[in-house]
């Protein structure tokens, strides 16, 4: 009988470390993309100024700057 019992509680643990692995795992790797692409950003000042270019707009500073505040702000809200 006792034997069954520690078969069973080595199998719960076992389940429940692996359990615990995946979420903590999970935020793991979440905190380090967001740290990741608060670094580098998918898009940067140079690459908005060529699509403005592209889009037929001539891009100023100012406008290039304020687009670059309004991403920062979004990704900020998504964190």
């Amino acid at each position: 009988m006792g034997e069954i019992m520690a078969t069973w509680l080595a199998i719960l643990l076992i389940v429940l470390a692996l359990i615990i692995g995946l979420v903590g795992g999970f935020f793991l790797a979440r905190k380090y993309m967001m740290d990741y692409l608060k670094k580098n950003p998918p898009i940067n000042e140079e690459m908005l100024r060529m699509m403005m270019m592209q889009m037929g707009q001539k891009p100023s500073q100012k406008k290039i700057n304020q687009m670059m505040t309004m991403m920062n702000k979004n990704m900020d809200k998504k964190i």
